[in-house]
């Protein structure tokens, strides 16, 4: 027997934590197995007009560990398709007890799901009607609102990296391989790290300056991190995540490189001449440097 939750989890920030928590106990305490089911794609982008260009806080793989290292005993990812969404909450649950030998249920304070688009509640009373235990977990607030994924990307989005810091428990971090770029910056003093996201559709702050720290193999690094179109020294419109790291002169192209994003700098801006930005890139590392980050 089984004891599930079920959602997508993107980014499992401290809500979906509390849930993940709430399931491993409970599992515990039934001596049941914990599994959580979740989905790929998210429901939105299969769902709705125009939301094809819905950023993910959180790889699938990436996800799913962080999920296993909670102590979850098992992570199912499903297809989600309009024909899995036409699926009502009962008949939901119902494949849920077939599949997974469903005992209980452990809910979100805002889990909807089926094609009625059933709340915790609803849920709740339909799965006890079928014989199943049924636990909510509350809402985590901070700031004094609760904790979302959608509010995690808003902050992204307008470049406040310190909010979503503050509301994933930990700083939001992009995944890629180093690859080469024009090499522009090593001739003014201020070679970048170009990366080539592993993930394509991961949410990016807004463009702009960026204190980050940069995780190499087992090493860390405090980096500078421009992301936008470098307007200074190129007339495309093409989007680039570029990582001057501090103290650093290494060969990386072809390593994996982590980057988090801890404090917001500036905006991206055009400068007059290389001088001018090779001056403002300076003021960028002193700023950085004495935050001590």
């Amino acid at each position: 027997m089984a004891v599930i939750a079920t959602g997508f989890f993107d980014g499992v920030h401290p809500g979906h934590r509390l849930v993940v928590e709430t399931l491993v106990s409970l599992a515990a305490e039934r001596g049941d197995e914990s599994v959580i089911v979740t989905f790929w794609p998210h429901p939105r982008a299969v769902l709705q007009s125009g939301a094809d260009t819905l950023r993910y806080l959180t790889p699938v793989a990436e996800k799913t560990a962080m999920l296993r290292s909670m102590g979850v005993n098992s992570v199912e990812t499903l297809p989600f398709t309009r024909a899995f969404a036409s699926l009502s909450a009962r008949e939901y649950i119902r494949m849920l007890c077939r599949d997974y030998a469903c005992s209980a249920l452990v809910l979100g304070y805002d889990t909807r799901f089926g094609r009625e688009q059933a709340g915790p509640e609803d849920i709740a009373a339909i799965a006890r009607s079928m014989g199943l235990e049924a636990v909510i977990a509350p809402p985590v607030c901070i700031d004094g609102v609760s904790v979302s994924s959608t509010r995690i990307r808003a902050a992204l989005e307008a470049g406040d990296v310190a909010l979503a810091t503050r509301l994933l428990g930990r700083p939001y971090s992009l995944h890629g391989v180093v690859v080469a770029g024009n090499k522009l910056g090593r001739t003014i003093g201020f070679p970048t790290a170009n990366m080539m996201l592993y993930e394509p559709l991961m949410a990016i702050p807004k463009n702009g300056v960026y204190a980050t720290r940069v995780v190499i193999g087992s090493r860390s690094f405090t980096g500078m991190t421009n992301i936008g179109t470098r307007p200074t020294v190129s007339e495309r419109d093409a989007l680039t995540i570029e990582t001057h790291i501090l103290d650093f002169d290494e060969m990386i192209y072809g390593l994996d490189i982590t980057v988090e994003f801890l404090n917001r700098i500036r905006d991206e801006r055009k400068f007059a001449s290389l001088s001018d930005l090779q001056s403002q890139l300076r003021a960028d590392c002193a700023t950085i440097t004495s935050r001590r980050l």
